[in-house]
């Protein structure tokens, strides 16, 4: 799972750049260049998190936690933290943007931009615009501008909000998800297997649901690429949370060796008196 998930993110690498060569030929701002890297980052920094919690909650003996190494998993968990917070805001900026878009003044046609370096956009796919292609890209005579170098009209304007909606709302959701593990493994390092904050993070399980509605949206639109990536990624996330399930099974199978039995308990209780 893990080794086609390495694969998945380096396919990822690849059309980011394929994409920057588009939407930042005229340069852009260090939050343009990291929102167009966001993607690849943002599974980077999942990557870093995924890895702790393999750890955490399998690979590694409860004898070699230190110190040290308790504080080297949190100081890379808020490198991680980081990157994760820098692409819902990232995506957060895109969606308003895009909500915000008016039609450039004087373009009716696509054939006013061409061979000026500026390519147009439907569906997170990218073409140059030149002479030869233009009068056949589009024949609206509205277009936006969604990058600092790429158009599209009124129809590829809706589906860019639609898509920037779905990856602004699936990232939150990782994010839940991520929550309700990181207090999983909290209450599970201090030997706590109920109580309603337990079941609060097993309640979280419901927010996969929402993973393969994403899943399924993309797979609608085509990119089947992102579809099995998500489907990857929830993978996974319940190979740890298969972990984490092991891990409470101990934890309770040993509270239960350390409870006498109830006729030793009968016994204590009259030696007491």
């Amino acid at each position: 799972m893990y080794s086609l998930l390495l694969i998945n993110w380096a396919f990822y690498i690849h059309e980011d750049w394929l994409n920057a060569q588009h939407t930042l030929r005229n340069g852009g701002t260090l939050l343009d260049w990291t929102g167009a890297f966001g993607t690849s980052l943002d599974e980077a920094a999942w990557f870093g998190l995924l890895f702790l919690w393999e750890l955490e909650t399998f690979a590694l003996p409860e004898r070699a936690w230190t110190r040290f190494l308790q504080w080297l998993f949190l100081a890379v968990r808020g490198v991680c933290y980081v990157f994760l917070a820098h692409t819902v805001f990232a995506w957060a900026t895109g969606f308003i943007d895009l909500e915000r878009l008016e039609p450039l003044p004087g373009v009716d046609s696509l054939c006013s931009v061409a061979d000026q370096g500026i390519s147009y956009t439907y569906n997170l796919e990218y073409t140059l615009i030149g002479a030869e292609n233009c009068g056949a890209l589009s024949a609206d005579d509205e277009f936006f501008l969604v990058d600092n170098s790429a158009v599209t009209d009124r129809a590829g304007l809706e589906v860019e909000r639609r898509s920037a909606w779905f990856d602004l709302q699936d990232a939150v959701t990782w994010l839940l998800i991520m929550f309700t593990i990181e207090i999983g493994i909290w209450l599970q390092e201090r030997d706590i297997t109920g109580g309603a904050l337990m079941l609060a993070t097993q309640g979280g399980k419901v927010l996969y649901a929402v993973l393969f509605v994403d899943a399924a949206y993309w797979a609608w639109m085509g990119h089947w690429l992102y579809a099995w990536d998500q489907l990857l990624w929830i993978g996974g996330f319940w190979a740890i949370e298969f972990n984490m399930k092991l891990w409470r099974d101990a934890i309770e199978a040993e509270a239960r060796d350390q409870e006498p039995e109830t006729g030793e308990w009968d016994r204590i209780h009259a030696d007491n008196e």
